[in-house]
């Protein structure tokens, strides 16, 4: 852990957020499948009973209800675990965005990060899943804070919407009123032109152990927090893909389908400088275990990040 940094657990920020903007806006309503205290919506629940619907464990009928509320005019957002808010709804999340309805959605719990629950619970796959649907953003932020800008924004622009928030605990580097825009990347640390380390949200902590070993290469590079999957900050991939020598993804995700996928196509076919390393988890499922565990066994960590270059 980086002493210069506090500490926090990035999905607290959601239920408080949402009661926020409930204050100001009488159409958000928030759906749950029986989680609602481990995805940290059970105060919206208190806070606002009449717009609060606890569905059970029926997350298939969560997300068609979702998009009828939606219909009416209401901004439904629907928070469980990733793998139960995304990896168990497709059919009907795909409907809701053939209709280009306005359903947000969250997914806490993201990759490994709910690893004692094991395969069963883990969530590798929901930025794949998400992002091939036609009419979907998809973001990834990172710390408490900027989920709390990232949940503003979502809710702030018109159409289906996925996010997906690490569970684990992760380093705070952003102000309580940092903004999100949804499409643009952040650079957290430009020092030179050897690499550029691109992470997603939940895997912030992995990044910057990263970042801070590859000091010990020799090598000086960049560190770009993605933010958004879909869309994509096209332009800036593709001018550090033209400076760097080598790109690393890391992402606390399968590296097919996700960040790494979709650094490669968007890159495929054109002329640029930079090698593309990929630093997630490969084709296979994971055992139950601390979910820092298991991200150090299949290498979600700094070394694998330092082996792209040494």
């Amino acid at each position: 852990m980086f002493s210069q940094y506090e500490y926090s657990i990035p999905k607290e920020a959601i239920g408080n957020t949402l009661i926020e903007l409930a204050k100001d806006n009488d159409k958000i309503c928030v759906f749950s499948s029986d989680v609602s205290k481990s995805v940290n919506v059970y105060e919206f629940s208190q806070e606002f009973p009449d717009r609060f619907f606890e569905m059970g464990i029926a997350e298939q009928s969560s997300v068609s209800a979702a998009g009828g509320m939606a219909i009416e005019g209401f901004i439904p957002v629907y928070v469980a675990l990733a793998i139960f808010s995304n990896g168990m709804t497709f059919p009907q999340t795909r409907q809701v965005c053939n209709n280009n309805l306005n359903v947000k959605i969250i997914g806490t719990h993201a990759g490994v990060d709910d690893g004692a629950d094991g395969p069963g619970h883990h969530s590798t796959e929901d930025l794949a899943i998400s992002r091939v649907i036609p009419r979907m953003t998809v973001l990834c932020p990172s710390d408490e804070n900027e989920v709390a800008a990232a949940i503003r924004a979502m809710i702030a622009m018109e159409g289906p919407c996925y996010m997906r928030v690490a569970r684990e605990v992760q380093p705070l580097i952003h102000d309580r009123d940092c903004t999100f825009e949804i499409g643009k990347a952040e650079t957290l640390y430009d020092e030179g032109d050897d690499f550029a380390i691109i992470f997603e949200g939940s895997s912030l902590q992995q990044a910057l152990e990263g970042w801070e070993l590859s000091k010990s290469t020799g090598k000086r590079g960049k560190l770009i927090n993605i933010r958004s999957i879909k869309p994509l900050d096209e332009e800036l991939v593709r001018s550090v893909a033209d400076t760097v020598d080598t790109i690393i993804t890391v992402e606390n995700h399968s590296i097919k389908g996700g960040l790494y996928s979709v650094i490669c196509e968007t890159l495929a076919g054109e002329h640029h400088k930079a090698c593309i390393k990929a630093v997630g988890f490969h084709d296979m499922f994971m055992e139950s275990g601390p979910s820092a565990g298991i991200k150090e066994k299949y290498g979600l960590n700094a070394e694998e990040i330092v082996k792209y270059l040494r």
